[in-house]
């Protein structure tokens, strides 16, 4: 039987609304130069995040006022809804194509990334259907592969935009899922092992995809090219030190690092406020995965348990990636910082898969 509600966990919430109030102040400080390069607008960046984080605090105090318990009966609709959004975003002239990538649906500058959607709603979906009294996920073929077939499935529609680094997400948030919820080890093992070989297959299908391994290995090899990115990135990184140059002081936002105030926000945010800044960051990023890791300890029932792993996977697996690219430990792969970097659609999920963990926490022990 599940308790009655308290009062969110405070460290959880201050930790989230610290993150988000800093990844307002380094949105605008990253992205002026380039705001007023493209737009004549230097505050145009800044302006719309907030925008989306007043949207997705919205949001965020709905789902966590919501009895959780609720989302179990919009678990399969949300999932096909997600499902109807990754096709249609293939269909040419319906999908608008930004960075390469046919992965938005909207109008001008205006947009949703349905990729988004399907972290969230796999997370629903995943979490609702394990948690069923009657799953036996321990059997292969009967309880394994069928959760396995779908998160594949999902998956091979985010490759087709290609989107490797949202996919990537959504496939570790849902693979802690499946083994939290008591997969075999031997039998993920396996699958392992063949998922690391179409892993190697995608990147071998792409030319672009192993010129950033290449990259990523040897940067300088290329450095106008494959390795200009991450270059730059540590040309941020370096002279910040230990204190920073100072908040809106960054030399590598003129048009150095690309995108600034999206993927590589964190080597602006270390070029400016230094290895204390960056420091703080991370900090707030450990409290909250650790006070989220508590949440799906203590809460009593098994769907908000994976519910929790689930948004606490996707949120950890997004942080590690994103901060390996930008200081040259892992391959660019086009993944923002959450709640930091510059973004509508992905702001507002995030904020609203937190609600989420926020509304777990009221029901923990």
């Amino acid at each position: 039987m599940v308790k009655g509600r308290s009062a969110p966990d405070f460290w959880l919430l201050a930790s989230i609304l610290g993150l988000l109030t800093i990844g307002i102040i380094m949105v605008y400080s990253a992205g002026s130069v380039l705001a007023f390069h493209d737009y004549g607008d230097s505050f145009y960046f800044v302006k719309r995040q907030l925008l989306f984080a007043v949207l997705g605090l919205i949001a965020m105090f709905f789902t966590m006022n919501l009895d959780y318990r609720v989302l179990k009966k919009y678990a399969k609709p949300l999932l096909l809804v997600c499902f109807a959004l990754l096709v249609i975003v293939l269909i040419p002239g319906i999908g608008v194509v930004r960075g390469g990538a046919r992965s938005w649906l909207g109008i001008s500058s205006f947009g949703i990334q349905p990729s988004e959607f399907m972290k969230l709603g796999m997370i629903l979906f995943l979490s609702y259907w394990l948690s069923k009294e009657d799953y036996r996920i321990i059997h292969f073929t009967r309880g394994l592969l069928p959760p396995l077939g779908v998160i594949g499935l999902a998956f091979g529609l985010i490759m087709l935009q290609p989107d490797l680094g949202t996919g990537t997400v959504m496939l570790g948030a849902a693979l802690l899922i499946v083994f939290t919820a008591g997969a075999k080890i031997r039998h993920l093992a396996g699958l392992a092992a063949v998922g690391a070989a179409g892993f190697v297959g995608l990147i071998l299908a792409a030319p672009y995809r192993l010129q950033r391994i290449t990259a990523f290995l040897d940067p300088w090899s290329d450095p106008l090219g494959a390795g200009y990115q991450i270059i730059q990135s540590l040309y941020a990184i370096g002279p910040g030190g230990l204190a920073g140059l100072g908040l809106g002081m960054s030399r590598q936002k003129y048009s150095y690092v690309p995108e600034p105030q999206t993927d590589f926000i964190f080597s602006i945010l270390a070029e400016e406020l230094g290895f204390i800044g960056g420091l703080l960051v991370l900090m707030l990023f450990l409290i909250l995965i650790w006070r989220g890791m508590r949440v799906a300890m203590t809460v009593e029932d098994m769907f908000g348990s994976l519910l929790a792993v689930g948004i606490v996977g996707m949120v950890g697996v997004q942080v590690v990636i994103n901060i390996g690219v930008v200081i040259g430990l892992m391959p660019v792969t086009g993944i923002t910082l959450p709640l930091i970097s510059y973004g509508g659609s992905s702001l507002t999920l995030m904020l609203t898969a937190l609600g989420i963990l926020l509304n777990l926490s009221r029901y923990a022990r």
